[in-house]
């Protein structure tokens, strides 16, 4: 059976991706569950998970001796953008440090490997005003968590160029859906609306809004984002080269609140605040470059709200 591995697999798009690869996979999970939860996976005996840090290289050169990957897919960071401008030091050990170590480990024990898949982030574009994003753009990333996701890229497209290691990157947008962690640092709003949403029912509850709300996002569904993973680490035209993982449709936060609103039958009481350090005003993707290798989006936002308030129920 092929093996692949995960790490940061225990959390949100990570435990999805386990989802998608458990019934015909040995699939393998490295997981520290500072952000995850190990509740998120299934109990499988295709499933092998590993309570461990992404930076002990002694525990990756174990699992990467003891083990032959044809996929890898590293997700494992610290998500949380505040978190970076607060401790840069911490969290570029783990948002960089770590793909280095595991790009060498790969470089050692590539001998079935089929694919090294790095999830970036559309931070890296910073607050550019040319829109849509395009990948052969300018980047300008205006926080270490940036920082590091563009130069971890860079790197793990290098190594495919270098040393003919086969690796891919891609670039996500706004993801949500179900199991994404309101509580954590750093969740996307959806999240977060959706459990002041739950609350709502039996209490007036207020959503603190920085900005005016006209800010624009492009909200992508957990279930296309893993769509648009597996058709990466599939094709032969994506080696050595990165992607961005979005819908190319813009939304204001205001309007997507709207029609959240209107899906749950409830409301928040809205507090504006002014815009934080680091917060992008607009950002949507041109999607062209994955959808020339197959990807199209199958979950409008109006079905994946849906899907993600019925799940909460």
């Amino acid at each position: 059976m092929k093996k692949v591995l995960i790490t940061g697999g225990a959390g949100f798009i990570g435990s999805h991706l386990v989802d998608y690869y458990i019934e015909n996979h040995q699939v393998f999970v490295i997981d520290d569950l500072s952000m995850g939860n190990r509740l998120n996976l299934p109990d499988h005996t295709n499933l092998t998970f590993i309570e461990g840090d992404v930076c002990d290289e002694s525990l990756l050169r174990e699992i990467f001796t003891a083990n032959k990957f044809e996929y890898i897919f590293h997700l494992a960071a610290v998500a949380s953008v505040q978190d970076s401008i607060d401790r840069p030091q911490y969290t570029h050990k783990v948002n960089f440090d770590s793909t280095l170590m595991m790009l060498e480990l790969t470089k050692e024990h590539q001998d079935k490997l089929k694919r090294f898949v790095f999830t970036s982030s559309a931070a890296v574009y910073g607050d550019l005003p040319t829109l849509p994003k395009t990948e052969d753009l300018a980047v300008l990333p205006k926080t270490p968590y940036a920082i590091d996701k563009y130069a971890s890229e860079r790197y793990v497209l290098s190594y495919s160029n270098l040393y003919n290691i086969p690796t891919s990157a891609v670039r996500f947008f706004n993801v949500y859906g179900p199991r994404q962690n309101p509580l954590s640092p750093y969740s996307g709003v959806i999240s977060i609306i959706t459990d002041k949403l739950k609350r709502a029912q039996s209490e007036e509850t207020e959503f603190v809004l920085f900005g005016n709300g006209e800010q624009t996002r492009d909200f992508i569904n957990v279930k296309d984002v893993i769509n648009a993973l597996v058709i990466v680490s599939q094709s032969y035209d994506s080696l050595g080269k990165v992607y961005n993982v979005g819908t190319g449709k813009p939304v204001a936060l205001i309007d997507m609140m709207e029609l959240y609103f209107s899906i749950t039958g409830r409301k928040l009481v809205i507090i504006n605040k002014p815009s934080r350090d680091g917060d992008i005003k607009e950002s949507y993707a041109s999607i062209k470059a994955i959808q020339n290798i197959g990807f199209e989006q199958k979950v409008t936002l109006e079905q994946g709200l849906e899907k993600y308030w019925n799940s909460v129920l």
